[in-house]
């Protein structure tokens, strides 16, 4: 956040508020994105900042875009480049999906036993990027 505000202050721009999610840009029942799009549409605000689009929502972001753009909020991205630690989020959020989709097919016990071999898999791949 504290980027955010140096690069709001920075532009000049007044800040009327703050949202933050500590959530996957995946969930799409993040109370900081609900407020954000409330908020828009009640026209309190016209200028989004974000630092990278995933940020805002992992998919979908295009439609929140339009969403906001209809409600005369643009997003000004301040970061295009992502961190290098964002590859890491991104597999997570895809074994996130895997994982979830399987508990639903398998059942919570079969879930249990998948979300413990990808937690294995992502281990070993961090292992494995460390070693490079």
């Amino acid at each position: 956040m504290e980027r955010l505000r140096a690069y709001a202050r920075e532009k000049g721009y007044r800040v009327v508020a703050e949202y933050s999610d500590v959530a996957s840009g995946l969930n799409q029942k993040r109370r900081g994105l609900e407020r954000v799009l409330k908020s828009a549409e009640r026209g309190e605000f016209k200028k989004l900042l974000i630092e990278y689009p995933d940020r805002l929502a992992r998919f979908g972001y295009a439609y929140l875009e339009r969403h906001l753009k209809y409600c005369g909020v643009e997003i000004e991205i301040t970061s295009e480049i992502e961190p290098e630690d964002a590859h890491t989020e991104l597999v997570q959020d895809l074994l996130a999906i895997v994982t979830s989709f399987s508990a639903r097919l398998y059942g919570v016990r079969g879930g249990r036993k998948i979300r413990q071999g990808f937690r294995e898999l992502i281990r070993d791949a961090e292992e494995g990027e460390r070693q490079i």
